[in-house]
């Protein structure tokens, strides 16, 4: 949070870095604004900032450290006066803050008779630094003259327009046959929402400009054809998402010459012919991180079909929560869905001492499925297995092995959070829950997460490894036990290739996939699904995360690819080193003009392109607690990407698209002061 909220209670935070001291320190510093002392108290604390379990820590202690959650207790007999601070100073981090939003973002205190108070949080500081915080989407203004007289992003392919007409009112539209009328009531819906007021489309009595639509079956399904006239446009395209798309194109060069009339034009003649450059345009939306209702998730469709964005990926599960409902285990959302003190989950990313989450009904999920699918977009649900699944774990404990002993750690600090491979329970929930969700969306592609397993895994688990001596033989497994209660959750930990939790997981990925195969559904997977090779490369689609060169590899191995690398494509990461700036930066950073530019399959071979489906941006929900850092983060971003799945390479521009660009909305209408 940025500004703290009045409570009896204030937490600031300092991060001093190496180099300004002689070792980093993280300072929480709590004063009491009550009128009454406080002893016997502990202080809960969550961020996305991370303090490793063997952190030395001054002034207090450390009790409970579960991921991104820790609670410390003052020394014994302290008592915290009326006016006074309490600092705490934590040396050692097993997740390092770079940017404000890094800190602790949300604190409680659990006083000495059990009840929790409020305790307010201010953004967090970096020693030395006092930039002024950013948050909301970067203001990119409209220059008096702009590159091309028509605003449209992205932009075409092919655009011969002539003359100026003074922009009318809003288009009337007249639709000839059924899917030309499914894309007009798409087109209106869709601006209705987007733009309540501006009444885009009209009838002729309000001033309304004639707009024929029809279908056109020579095109491509996404390909569509815009000719202007002074009487009227005409619109066909290939289907009802080519005529919607061609519907979009023409509200977006209406809105630019009304709202600038100096510096756009609505054609009077010419044409627009367009399709895309790439199938896959992708947008990945973690909500397990930070619950998003329907009514924000439905927004974000809309703002994914202004950008002729055509793939949700929508990421429901992960160590922190649980978010679609399977009647099958209602514990899945019961406990899984909710957050909180004293609860199976603690409080994480945010998140206070009161029960916090939610998830999603699945008559909720079949309305999200229906506006996408009016809107030309596919949802790929995922459900994070085997690792990420701490959340699932706690809501059906009798997944684990009852005879494991030990703990292992994931790369985020979470304890044994992988399903276990051996156990055929595991599969029998598996093959239940996704019978549930392939009713749920007909796009019939799982994506099933497979990244991030901890080197450790399943380590002290009888069961798992005489399953893995069975595969890989004494050696293998004798080396796997070793790992048991060795401290795995460090840079790398994830690296498995050609471990016993790689051979496991191989397994366990193949009975999936033929499961999943059975039901006529692709199998989706982060890169490190290919681990082992064992997965059919024929029914299985990959999503190269770490970089352009390992998406490449797997490109050459055979297996179709969506390039998403974490460096420039996740949303996540920061506009730019700087602390001011929200977000992460773990993987790097990127501004706009970074991930415009940035070529998706530099180095490919044509060979590997044939394996290319397209590029997604990946919003990762840690630092969403404020949603102005959404709009921060994702906008305009989210144009660019847009654009590079759009357009073809050499049609781009950054220039034209930075005078472009402010024009597309926001998911939350914050703006920078900047």
């Amino acid at each position: 949070m940025t500004f703290a909220a009045k409570s009896d209670y204030l937490l600031e935070t300092l991060w001093v870095p190496v180099g300004t001291a002689d070792r980093s320190v993280y300072a929480l510093t709590l004063t009491n604004n009550s009128d009454r002392p406080i002893k016997g108290f502990r202080l809960g604390v969550s961020g996305p900032a991370r303090i490793d379990p063997a952190a030395e820590v001054e002034g207090g202690q450390l009790l409970v450290r579960l991921s991104n959650y820790a609670e410390f207790a003052p020394p014994e007999g302290f008592e915290l006066k009326p006016g006074a601070t309490w600092t705490l100073k934590a040396h050692g981090m097993s997740f390092e803050p770079r940017h404000w939003t890094d800190g602790a973002n949300a604190a409680f205190l659990v006083l000495s008779d059990g009840t929790n108070a409020p305790v307010a949080v201010l953004a967090s500081r970096a020693h030395g630094d006092n930039a002024e915080l950013k948050r909301g989407a970067a203001v990119y203004p409209v220059p008096k003259v702009a590159p091309v007289p028509v605003s449209i992003v992205p932009w075409p392919q092919a655009v011969a327009v002539s003359g100026q007409l003074l922009a009318p009112p809003g288009l009337d539209l007249k639709a000839e046959g059924s899917e030309a009328s499914a894309a007009a009531k798409a087109f209106a819906d869709l601006t209705a929402s987007l733009f309540p007021v501006e009444g885009i489309v009209r009838p002729a009595a309000e001033g309304g400009f004639p707009v024929e639509l029809s279908k056109a079956s020579h095109l491509g399904p996404e390909a569509y054809t815009i000719r202007f006239s002074p009487a009227g446009v005409a619109i066909s395209g290939g289907s009802q998402t080519g005529i919607l798309y061609g519907l979009i194109t023409l509200g977006q060069v209406l809105r630019g010459a009304r709202s600038h009339p100096g510096t756009f034009v609505f054609p009077t003649g010419g044409e627009i012919k367009d399709e895309p450059a790439l199938a896959w345009r992708g947008t990945h939306l973690d909500v397990a991180r930070q619950f998003y209702s329907t009514a924000e998730v439905e927004r974000f469709l809309q703002l994914m079909a202004w950008n002729k964005l055509n793939r949700f990926h929508w990421h429901l599960t992960d160590d922190e929560a649980w978010r679609v409902e399977i009647d099958a285990y209602p514990a899945l959302t019961e406990i899984g869905a909710w957050r909180g003190h004293g609860r199976k989950i603690p409080p994480l990313l945010g998140s206070g001492p009161e029960p916090t989450g939610g998830y999603y009904t699945k008559a909720a999920v079949r309305q999200i499925v229906a506006l996408a699918a009016s809107l030309g977009i596919e949802v790929m649900p995922e459900i994070d297995i085997p690792g990420h699944s701490y959340a699932m774990l706690q809501a059906i404990p009798e997944l684990r092995d009852p005879e494991e002993k030990g703990s292992y750690h994931s790369v985020q600090g979470f304890p044994d959070n992988c399903l276990n491979p051996a156990r055929e329970e595991t599969y029998r929930v598996l093959e239940v829950i996704f019978d549930e969700l392939i009713e749920l969306f007909p796009m019939r592609a799982i994506h099933v997460g497979a990244d991030e397993v901890p080197l450790g895994a399943w380590s002290g688990s009888p069961e798992a490894l005489t399953r893995l001596r069975a595969l890989a033989g004494d050696e293998v497994a004798e080396t796997h036990a070793k790992r048991l209660n060795v401290v795995t959750n460090t840079h790398g930990a994830d690296e498995i290739d050609g471990s016993g939790a790689a051979v496991l997981q191989g397994e366990f990925l193949a009975r999936v996939q033929a499961f999943l195969a059975s039901r006529n559904c692709v199998t989706g997977g982060w890169q490190e699904a290919a681990h082992g090779n064992v997965i059919d490369k024929a029914k299985s689609l990959l999503f190269g995360w770490r970089t352009v060169e390992a998406s490449a590899a797997l490109a050459e191995e055979g297996y179709d690819i969506v390039v998403c690398p974490g460096q420039v494509y996740y949303l996540d990461m920061a506009n730019s080193p700087a602390w001011s700036e929200p977000g992460g930066s773990w993987a790097g950073w990127s501004d706009p003009e970074k991930l415009y530019t940035f070529d998706p399959v530099e180095g490919w071979t044509d060979a590997q392109k044939k394996h290319l489906l397209g590029v997604q941006c990946c919003i990762w929900s840690e630092p969403m607690t404020d949603r102005a850092v959404f709009d921060r983060l994702v906008f305009p971003r989210l144009s660019a990407l847009a654009e590079t799945g759009w357009t073809r390479p050499e049609r781009k521009s950054f220039k034209r698209f930075e005078a472009l660009v402010g024009l597309m909305p926001v998911l939350y209408g914050f703006y920078a002061a900047e």
